[in-house]
């Protein structure tokens, strides 16, 4: 099965959310429409995953109460996920040895327990 295609343009569709998915994770945590759209158009729930457990498994990260997550893929398919608190300071870096993800990268936003696209907010 083909992964479909993700474009700054299918993002920029989300405005807000009419709906909040529980994390199936993480129940503390949820994520909006745009969130789930990326997760399930390009089986990156791995991604929402990642963002999730760090609430509960890093407690630099669960301690910040605004959060930027940033995913950058690199031309090699490896890729850096980062967790900066909101002004520009990294809490919390992973490096992921292999993503298919089709962008060169993409950010969501954690705040109030909820993952979401920065449009969303």
């Amino acid at each position: 099965m083909k992964k479909s295609e993700l474009n700054a343009t299918d993002l920029a569709q989300f405005t807000g959310t009419e709906q909040w998915y529980r994390h199936a994770l993480n129940g503390d945590v949820h994520f909006t429409d745009g969130a789930k759209h990326v997760a399930d158009r390009v089986d990156a729930y791995w991604l929402l995953d990642e963002i999730a457990l760090m609430q509960i498994y890093h407690k630099r990260v669960g301690a910040e109460r605004f959060q930027v997550w940033k995913l950058k893929v690199n031309t090699d398919m490896t890729a850096d996920l980062t967790c900066e608190d909101g002004t520009d300071n990294v809490v919390y870096i992973k490096k992921i040895p292999f993503t298919d993800f089709p962008l060169e990268g993409i950010t969501f936003w954690f705040t109030d327990n909820t993952i979401l696209l920065p449009s969303e907010y």
